[in-house]
């Protein structure tokens, strides 16, 4: 099983920039292309570990995160961001050279392990999920899109190349960044927590907004992401590093790191910035989302945030600074956040896992250990722990 912790970085920036000026660029027969070279290509791959990590808005250096325990968290029920947590599972669990688990028809099968042991874990700790699931991605996302897809292009050369040459753990850093979630991995994710019992939800559009929605209806206690765009759309908390809590490895380096859970609460959030959310939105605006993935040049954070703050929004800010131009127009980047696609449509509900359907699935189909999927199973079929709380098995799945 893999074992890297996803570093934060400072290059997503540095390659927008870089993509700028690239248009239509890498295929097999083009890797020998200038932009890729290794220096643009290292960048590229932290540029994707960053965004496989947060791959929103970048707010982390203004926003307050709270450390805390998964003991800390039992008893609540959170909304997990399905394609986020999943993204994680492929990009950390995988092979000593990078290749993914797979079953004997060379499917893949890091996103399964994930979601049962992980998901396992955490129910047996007293949490109650809601995984949802990503829809129709919003047309402005287009951009993104294509740029994530350049940079795992570019890793599957950069891998095999790394392979032949025998340096694996290069490989393994090049092979994270080729990630790719199928609508087969998310149908096989759908099923497995059918069968675990577990809730889930299916979005119109983003998975994050849907996440957001239900949290700020009182449906769940919180979102658990690592895309800082839960903010934005008015998640009241958001609990970042649920699925990779941990001893991991830092990418490119001889070094490890304990990776704790992080809480972060909007209201608190905007008390100490001194926004509002709509705000808060538009210090996104200026730093980049996925809908303006360049923001403006020069503004991080903190420069965003004062600006903001100085002029009370954005069009207050471009009056005064005609030289600042952001494509598409901030009301329409806005919108997305504000009033997103989203369903009032789900319930919620939990079961006992049905043991026998897991293991035919996991076991008879994909090739896991029996003996460990049912050890995995009967953690979530005991009482949840909880310290002090007295919380029976009924109560737990309703």
């Amino acid at each position: 099983m893999g074992n890297g912790e996803l570093s934060r970085s400072t290059s997503a920036g540095r390659f927008r920039r870089l993509l700028l000026g690239v248009g239509k660029i890498s295929n097999r027969a083009r890797a020998s292309n200038p932009v890729a070279d290794k220096a643009t290509f290292v960048a590229s791959t932290e540029y994707l570990e960053d965004r496989s990590q947060n791959l929103g808005v970048d707010l982390a250096d203004i926003i307050p995160e709270q450390p805390t325990t998964l003991d800390n968290l039992s008893n609540k029920t959170l909304a997990v961001d399905a394609y986020n947590t999943l993204y994680q599972f492929l990009a950390i669990i995988r092979q000593p050279d990078g290749t993914p688990l797979k079953d004997r028809h060379g499917r893949v099968t890091s996103h399964l392990s994930g979601l049962l042991y992980r998901t396992a874990n955490l129910v047996e700790k007293g949490m109650r999920l809601v995984f949802v699931f990503d829809g129709k991605p919003p047309e402005l996302k287009e951009m993104e899109i294509r740029r994530r897809r350049f940079v795992k292009e570019e890793a599957i050369v950069r891998y095999e190349r790394a392979l032949k040459e025998g340096k694996l753990e290069e490989a393994r850093t090049y092979a994270q960044a080729t990630s790719s979630l199928k609508d087969m991995m998310v149908e096989d994710s759908k099923k497995l927590l059918d069968a675990l019992g577990i809730a889930w939800i299916q979005a119109p559009s983003e998975g994050e907004a849907q996440a957001a929605f239900v949290a700020s209806r009182g449906d769940v206690w919180g979102v658990a992401s690592q895309d800082h765009d839960s903010l934005l759309f008015g998640a009241p908390r958001m609990v970042k590093n649920l699925a990779i809590t941990g001893r991991r490895k830092l990418p490119r380096r001889e070094a490890y790191v304990e990776v704790e859970p992080l809480l972060i609460e909007l209201a608190n959030t905007l008390k100490l910035l001194s926004l509002t959310r709509e705000q808060l939105v538009d210090v996104g605006i200026l730093i980049g989302t996925d809908f303006n993935p360049d923001g403006v040049k020069g503004v991080g954070p903190k420069t965003a945030a004062k600006l903001i703050q100085e002029h009370g929004n954005l069009e207050n800010l471009l009056a005064h600074n005609p030289d600042i131009k952001i494509q598409p127009s901030p009301e329409t980047i806005r919108r997305i956040f504000l009033q997103p696609n989203v369903t009032s449509d789900y319930s919620l509900k939990w079961s006992k896992p049905d043991e026998e359907k897991v293991v035919s699935f996991l076991c008879g189909e994909r090739d896991f250990s029996e003996d460990r999927v049912r050890k995995a199973v009967s953690k979530m079929s005991a009482t949840p722990r909880s310290a002090g709380a007295k919380t029976t098995l009924e109560s737990y799945f309703g």
